[in-house]
């Protein structure tokens, strides 16, 4: 029998706590309810979930904040569920590690789809690109989810690791937005090239040394972005 994922739902409203929960539940889900984050970091801890659903609006700490600590001890995916529209918002869940951003309100069949996408793409060893790739000054660790560059370690989110990986793994070729959009945030993903936007600008500002002028991460105008191994001339 294949064991039922367990969701962290953390929102402080109790009436969408009820809805989603019974939602999720009916879906075949193991479902623990947080109303707050302390009290989700502390389950978080006593039992690891495979997903979090987190709401930023808690009553005790701020919910960027909430996922800055969840990222600390855990690579679940985490579905940022809030009210919040605006972008700065978004942009701070996602650079620190959040892996979809979901705004109220929203339909129950949207929730569920990006819910199995995510599970979909939580990290499995069995998975996973292994071993180590060095290209010019960067060197990147599957296995230990390191890189470095020139000798000094660059700290990655999940997400950005991930756009990293899947664009060295197809070095030296052009991946379509709509495809790298696709193989991270999944289907429903494929029209939000933001998201994309977003986490590339934040990757090259960390990877690159200069970030206007980048030797690695490369767009290709109105088709994608590509990874190169040449040298620069």
């Amino acid at each position: 029998m294949t064991p039922r994922s367990r969701i962290l739902l953390v929102d402080d409203e109790v009436a969408l706590q009820r809805a989603v929960a019974t939602l999720l539940r009916s879906r075949g889900y193991d479902v623990l309810v947080s109303p707050s984050g302390e009290d989700a970091l502390r389950q978080a801890e006593a039992a690891p979930p495979d997903l979090v659903v987190l709401d930023l609006g808690l009553p005790d700490l701020d919910g960027i904040e909430v996922c800055r600590r969840l990222r600390l001890m855990s690579q679940a995916p985490i579905l940022v569920l809030s009210a919040r529209t605006s972008e700065p918002d978004k942009v701070a869940a996602l650079d620190l590690g959040a892996d979809d951003y979901v705004t109220k309100p929203f339909g129950p069949e949207e929730l569920l789809a990006r819910i199995r996408v995510a599970l979909r793409r939580r990290p499995d060893a069995a998975t996973e690109p292994s071993g180590v790739v060095t290209v010019g000054g960067l060197v990147i660790d599957h296995d230990r989810r390191r890189v470095v560059r020139d000798g000094e370690e660059i700290r990655l989110t999940p997400k950005e690791f991930e756009l990293l990986t899947l664009l060295v793994r197809h070095h030296d070729r052009v991946l379509t937005t709509r495809a790298i959009l696709k193989a991270i945030w999944g289907g429903h993903a494929v029209e939000q090239p933001e998201h994309l936007w977003t986490l590339m600008s934040q990757l090259r500002k960390k990877i690159e040394r200069d970030s206007t002028q980048p030797r690695y991460l490369h767009s290709e105008p109105w088709v994608g972005y590509r990874f190169s191994t040449d040298e620069p001339s």
